[in-house]
This record gives structure tokens, C-alpha cells and sequence, in this order.
């Protein structure tokens, strides 16, 4: 059911109805990528992936990438764009999101972004702050702790100085978090202060209506174990071996990503295959609670309560009526 749901439309952008991007956002396994795609068989659309790490070539069953048939139904943008060794983060994101975004609506189709990345979609919607100044000893510090006592050291540095912040970001985003801490260091104030000055939300040409997937615990759980076992019995070990054996680094930040990095344990001989899996299962659920927790402050998103995957298929229609798409 759509939780008290409010229209962010009116007057001039009732008429603009190809002006209006979607955006569907929710945890990992909560069923994202099958709605878009449902969405999409009822308007004329293209989907944006707003997730970190599917933006990147070879990674595919440990980042439920689409399948080739699904994106050949349907256009799919920001997926097997990048070289694993390459960097990529949110500032960049906003700005590859807005062009394509402008392209799909000259060709008065619907954009519909999707994903997890709560800080990509935040880019994307209202902006990122980033005008403090630099202090290159000072990361230099950071990185030599980062090193030393890995990215939860950062994170904990962070919620002691700025805990409001941190529970806004993830370990594994570690240059953000490091950013953070930068700001604090040089101003002598939480990031999230110099975020008030900026504008409440940017200047698009667009209007964005988020939607999100809420499951109970429970379930989103199982729907996770399963998942992991699925990609377990569907490759991600030979997956990974095969990145490697391509002559990429362990260490990259593409694959400091759950599922991955556990998997390189594994290989590695420090953890058995039984571990690694459970560490997967484990990380993974840590990673949803995180997502929710992060999506849960923007009362901008309207929320399906989902109890299964008979749910999802009722969605779609809702989401169009909400927003006044015409089929």
C-alpha cells in the first residue's frame, strides 16, 4: 500500500507529464530491478541504474546486474560502462544521470532510475556539497589509518565527530566518509552543516517522484539468503577467479564489495567456502538495514509495504496513477 502518499505535482507540471522522472528506490533484493522492468512494459521507458558497482564490466552475478535479455527489452544506461580499475562516484554520476535523463525525454520517453545507492540518488535529486577547501596531509593521515585499521576505523572516527553524518554513510564508502572527516578537520564543523547552506534542491528541468520497496525484515532477509545461494550455485566463485586471473587487483574499490570480497578470502585460503558464504549472507543484511536506514530519512519517498512477490505486480499501475503518466 502506498504510505500516505502526497503528489509532488501541480499546476504547470501537470502538463509537462514528460518532465517527470521516476525513481525506484528500496534495499538490496527488495525487488527494484523486476519492477522497473513491469513499469517499463506499460509506458515507453528507459531505465537508469543508480548502483555503484553494476556501472562496472565483469562484475555481474555478485551485483544481480540484469540479464541480456531484460536489457535488450528494455534500454538500460550505467551498467558495463566502466573498467573495474576505474574510479567512479556520485559528483560523476550526477552529471552522466542528467544528460542521459535530458536525451531520454527529447525522445519523449520516460526515465526510470533505479537503485540502491542512496548517495547517487541524492546527487542526482538535490545536488553534493563539495566546496570546502583541501588538506592533502591531512588525507594523507586518513589514508595511512585507512591502511592500517581499515574503513570501519574511518567510519568510527566520523561518528565521534560527526555521528549525524555518519549514520547517513556506509564503511565501504570510505573516501566519503574521509571527506567528511577533511571538513571537520579544516572548518571545525560536521559536513552536514556546510550541506544547510546549499540550496534545499537544485535546479532541474525535471521532477523527480521517488518510490520505494519495503519489505518486512524477515522476508527480505530470506529473499537475501536465497539470492546468495543463487549466486553460489550460479558461478560467483569461477566470477571472481576469472577478474583476477584477467590481472586485476584484489585490493580495487570495485571489488571492496560484499560478495566479492569474500569470495577473495575464500580463494585467498583465509576462510572456508562455507564462511565465505555466510559472511556474504551476514554483509549483505547489514548492507539493506544500512540502505533503509539512509532511504528512511527522505519523506519524499512513497512506500509499498510489500508481503511477497504478488505485490510487485500491483505496484506498476499504482506508480502511473500516482504520477499521472498516461499509457
Amino acid at each position: 500500500m502506498l504510505s500516505e502518499a502526497k503528489s509532488a505535482f501541480g499546476g504547470e507540471d501537470e502538463k509537462r507529464f514528460n518532465s517527470r522522472v521516476i525513481v525506484i528506490v528500496g534495499p538490496t533484493c527488495s525487488g527494484k530491478t523486476n519492477l522497473s522492468l513491469k513499469l517499463s512494459e506499460k509506458i515507453s521507458a528507459e531505465i537508469i541504474s543508480a548502483d555503484s558497482r553494476q556501472i562496472y564490466k565483469y562484475l555481474n552475478l555478485g551485483t544481480a546486474k540484469p540479464s541480456h535479455v531484460q536489457i535488450e527489452k528494455v534500454p538500460h544506461h550505467l551498467i558495463d560502462i566502466l573498467d573495474p580499475s576505474e574510479n567512479y562516484d556520485a559528483s560523476r554520476f550526477e552529471k552522466d544521470a542528467d544528460l542521459i535523463i535530458e536525451n531520454i525525454l527529447k525522445k519523449n520517453k520516460n526515465p526510470i532510475v533505479v537503485g540502491g545507492s542512496g548517495l547517487y540518488i541524492k546527487a542526482l535529486i538535490d545536488g553534493l556539497f563539495d566546496s570546502a577547501d583541501k588538506d592533502e596531509e591531512y588525507r594523507k593521515v586518513l589514508l595511512q589509518k585507512r591502511k592500517e585499521f581499515g574503513n570501519e576505523f574511518l567510519y568510527e572516527e566520523l561518528n565521534k565527530v560527526d555521528p549525524y553524518s555518519a549514520v547517513k554513510m556506509l564503511p565501504q564508502n570510505w573516501k566519503r566518509v574521509m571527506r567528511a572527516l577533511e571538513v571537520f578537520h579544516i572548518t571545525g564543523k560536521p559536513i552536514w552543516k556546510h550541506h544547510q547552506k546549499q540550496s534545499s534542491s537544485k535546479e532541474k528541468k525535471c521532477s523527480f517522484t521517488q518510490f520505494g520497496l519495503n519489505w518486512e525484515r524477515k522476508i527480505l532477509y530470506e529473499n537475501i539468503d536465497r539470492r546468495v545461494d543463487w549466486m553460489i550455485d550460479n558461478g560467483l566463485i569461477e566470477e571472481v577467479k576469472n577478474i583476477l586471473k584477467m590481472g586485476y587487483n584484489k585490493n580495487l574499490n570495485s571489488l571492496n564489495t560484499v560478495g566479492y570480497k569474500e569470495v577473495i578470502q575464500h580463494l585467498d585460503g583465509e576462510i572456508t567456502l562455507e564462511r565465505a558464504i555466510e559472511l556474504i549472507k551476514r554483509n549483505t543484511r547489514h548492507y539493506a538495514k544500512r540502505q533503509m536506514t539512509w532511504f528512511r530519512k527522505d519523506n519524499r519517498i512513497h512506500w509499498f509495504d510489500i508481503q511477497d512477490e504478488k505485490d510487485l505486480e500491483l505496484i506498476p499501475q499504482k506508480i502511473l496513477s500516482f504520477s499521472g503518466i498516461n499509457i
